[in-house]
């Protein structure tokens, strides 16, 4: 029996969210994604409801009123939160800034694939760790 997983997807991007949620059903069976829009609606969530500890956040890069290296910045001060895998989400490969999104604290950084197929992979490697 599969244990359940939460994730917490933050995307402006509704097709992305989709993608994304129809990739991590095919990569595990048992897991929810929630979505914000960006990173001020995720951080209202995550501080409004205290119950919602999700086992993954995957934050993209690039977002309206809030970038994705601020959310992430944020997040790591929330003390509830402080163990919670943070995966950074984006097209772009800058070595620069996969550099500086680990050293505050993100788990690691994913390439957003240009398939379903692969991101699917890269999320059923992640959740097999």
């Amino acid at each position: 029996m599969e244990l359940p997983i939460r994730c917490f997807l933050i995307d402006d991007d509704l097709d992305d969210q989709e993608i994304f949620s129809m990739a991590l059903q095919d990569a595990y069976n048992a897991v929810t994604c929630e979505c914000a829009n960006d990173g001020v609606q995720a951080l209202e969530k995550l501080n409004l409801d205290q119950a919602f500890i999700p086992h993954f956040i995957f934050i993209d890069m690039n977002m309206p009123r809030m970038k994705g290296v601020q959310c992430l910045e944020e997040i790591k001060k929330i003390d509830r939160l402080k163990h919670i895998p943070i995966y950074m989400y984006s097209t772009s490969a800058d070595p620069s800034a996969i550099a500086q999104t680990r050293q505050l604290g993100a788990a690691d950084f994913i390439v957003k694939p240009s398939t379903i197929g692969a991101l699917t992979s890269t999320l059923s490697k992640l959740f097999q760790n």
